[in-house]
């Protein structure tokens, strides 16, 4: 049986800082353009969109939770 884990409803509001979704989306950018990133920019750019995922998981969780509940 699945643990049940309680997550206060102001962190489902959390969302990336502006200048971290920025530093995101210029590093995408320069991938979709075809320039290659750094080993270094290519695992900050992975470990970001991780990030942003799970947070996108955790809001939508969170309302249909809200909306069950």
């Amino acid at each position: 049986m699945p643990e049940i884990i309680e997550i206060p409803v102001e962190l489902t509001h959390f969302k990336l800082p502006e200048a971290v979704e920025e530093r995101l989306q210029f590093l995408l950018d320069r991938q979709d353009t075809g320039e290659m990133l750094t080993q270094a920019e290519q695992r900050e750019a992975d470990g970001l969109v991780e990030l942003a995922e799970f947070l996108s998981l955790l809001h939508l969780r969170s309302q249909r939770v809200m909306q069950q509940g």
